[in-house]
């Protein structure tokens, strides 16, 4: 165990209690004289199948932080259940691999583990450290424990795992900037830096989506799981005013113990137990300027101070759209927390924005704010809609300041990787239902898709009574978010959300297949139009008609693996035909343009 010089620290119910200055060490946490030992026993196999099957539903964690030294200590409370269909005789906890696991027990009693290193990109040393542990008996499956784990080490900067794959240094450093440091401290959880207990397939960053695919599984284990934080900071010169726990701002104390030169000195924060949701646990300490405004909070380093006003100008533009769609209700600010060099990829958790200030362009800020500000003012434990919302408002934000054109444009930029995962019909191939997705491809690109088209289906003024009626609280059933919206729209939308969210159809396949029209009385014209959907998915999709002076957009619902004929009774004759605007992904193109001959009338093929 590491010693804690400045001061005698005393555990009491999750609250640590401090005396005066004293000269001699105390120990932070209470572990054993350590003694001649035996040579520990070779490390127990273990498997993909119980790495899965161990489901974390809470972490208490109390983290001692000596940034002077980069280090970490911590005392946990790990509660895990067994997911699998078979007991587990063993358990697997990893952590990353310049942290060690010191002692693991259960119940006030100590148990045996050995511990390894795992090749994993899930850190950013490309390597996780592993204990196996042996519980007193099988643990039985939907059986649940609660262990006590302490562990320490340090997390400096480390691009390991992408320079390995090629990549300069300077340009994995910018992407891999998680570290505990005098004066920054950054830890933004798995799939980055696994500075808490955790069970997971490995995965390496060269091997397809996988690695990506299991950040995602882990999010949707833990959107249920809870986590309580209590964190010990150690100091010297000015303390950190600036605490974000698990996306939280949270309050940090008054110093505890200030500084000497022989002592460093002390301060605190916590956070309760709180609902992860579809988040990574993430630690973040820091000494920041704060201003702020127009529901943001900017923490700037001391040389970018005058780039805070350009987020907070920005803020400005955005908030009424975010307050039109998603309502007014009391909610946290975004804070927008800046990294320590310019050149640092930006990071978004919870209602935190960690981005450089200096390297911000302020005529880009207003969609990244959009996101961020609706992130801020929506949560919601089901990752579709969590990231889905926020993506949607961004996207909105593009319609209303730019053009629909461009908003479409964004959203289509990835529907090209949604398409190559969809499967190519139900059971095919493996496909993500919206309420179990686990890829980003889904519970961002998808879900934003899906919101898309149920404006179009339900109408604005529905969707945004839904959306400011949600209640994550209440969201307890899969079609909760269903009924809040069929409520407010007045029709049966079973049909949809069963194509587009309880299951995955895969996407329509749309073509026009034939147009007719011919004259009707008072210089009119009947128009049909015949229309395919070769996909699994049912869609209701736009179809636009234009003449030479008018032009006319009606929606049309394709069933799968059907066939329509739509008629339109039109203002003249058509010169065109255009089905879906590219707001409905499907299989190939999003746009279907049929030329419409004008003599002699009759179809087009």
């Amino acid at each position: 165990m590491k010693f804690w010089h400045s001061m005698a620290a005393v555990t009491l119910g999750g609250s640590v209690l401090f005396a005066q200055q004293v000269r001699q060490p105390q120990v932070l946490f209470s572990g054993k004289p350590k003694s001649a030992q035996p040579a520990p026993p070779a490390p127990a196999a273990i498997t993909n199948a119980q790495r899965s099957a161990v489901d974390i539903t809470a972490w208490n964690l109390d983290v001692h932080l000596e940034p002077g030294k980069q280090a970490i200590e911590a005392h946990a409370r790990v509660t895990l259940r067994n997911a699998g269909s078979t007991p587990l005789t063993v358990i697997p906890l990893q952590l990353s691999s310049t942290l060690r696991f010191e002692d693991v027990g259960l119940a006030g009693k100590a148990l045996p583990f050995t511990q390894s290193i795992l090749p994993s990109d899930a850190d950013h040393t490309g390597e996780l450290r592993e204990a196996a542990i042996t519980p007193p008996h099988p643990l039985a499956p939907l059986a649940e424990i609660t262990l006590t784990v302490d562990y320490g080490g340090i997390v400096p900067v480390s691009a390991d795992r992408i320079t390995a794959l090629g990549a300069p240094a300077a340009t994995a450093a910018a992407s891999d900037w998680d570290r505990i440091s005098t004066g920054f401290t950054g830890l933004r959880g798995f799939g980055d830096v696994v500075w808490y207990p955790v069970s997971s397939l490995p995965a390496a960053l060269g091997d397809g989506d996988k690695l990506f695919t299991e950040i995602g599984r882990q999010k949707l284990m833990d959107q249920d799981a809870t986590m309580a934080l209590r964190v010990t900071d150690e100091f010297t010169g000015d303390p950190p005013n600036a605490a974000l726990l698990n996306g939280h701002w949270v309050a940090l104390s008054k110093p505890l113990v200030m500084p000497t030169d022989a002592y460093p000195g002390v301060i605190t924060c916590t956070l309760p137990a709180t609902r992860l949701g579809f988040e990574a646990p993430s630690l973040f300490l820091a000494r920041r300027t704060q201003s702020g405004g127009n529901g943001i909070r900017v923490l700037s380093t001391a040389g970018s101070q005058n780039h805070a006003q350009d987020y907070i100008a920005a803020a400005a533009r955005v908030q009424p759209l975010v307050q039109r769609w998603l309502g007014t209700r009391p909610h946290p600010k975004l804070t927008i927390l800046d990294l320590p060099e310019t050149g640092d990829a930006p990071a978004e958790t919870g209602n935190v924005l960690a981005i450089p200030l200096a390297s911000s362009d302020a005529s880009g800020l207003a969609p990244i704010l959009a996101r961020g500000l609706a992130h801020a003012a929506f949560w919601s434990p089901r990752g579709w809609l969590n990231e889905g919302v926020a993506n949607f408002i961004g996207t909105l934000w593009l319609d209303s300041a730019d053009s629909r054109t461009a908003a479409l444009e964004s959203m289509n930029a990835g529907r090209p990787a949604l398409s190559l995962a969809e499967p190519a019909s139900p059971g095919v191939s493996n496909g993500q239902d919206l309420l179990h997705a686990e890829s980003a491809v889904y519970v961002r690109t998808k879900a934003t898709y899906v919101l898309w088209m149920l404006r179009s289906i339900a109408g604005d003024d529905a969707l945004q009574s839904a959306l400011q009626a949600y209640n994550p609280a209440q969201d307890t059933t899969p079609d909760y978010f269903e009924h809040l919206l069929e409520s407010d729209a007045g029709q049966d939308l079973r049909w949809f959300f069963s194509s587009w969210v309880y299951h995955d159809d895969g996407l329509p396949d749309l073509s026009i297949t034939g147009v007719f029209f011919s004259p009707e009385a008072h210089f009119t014209d009947l128009v049909a139009v015949d229309i395919v959907n070769k996909g699994y998915a049912e869609a209701q999709v736009p179809l636009t008609i234009k003449g030479a002076d008018t032009s006319d957009t009606v929606q049309v619902r394709v069933p799968a693996h059907g066939t329509i004929t739509r008629r339109v009774i039109f203002q003249e004759a058509p010169t065109s035909v255009t089905l879906n605007d590219g707001s409905v992904p499907e299989v190939q193109d999003s746009v279907h343009i049929k030329t419409v001959r004008e003599t002699p009338p009759g179809s087009v093929q």
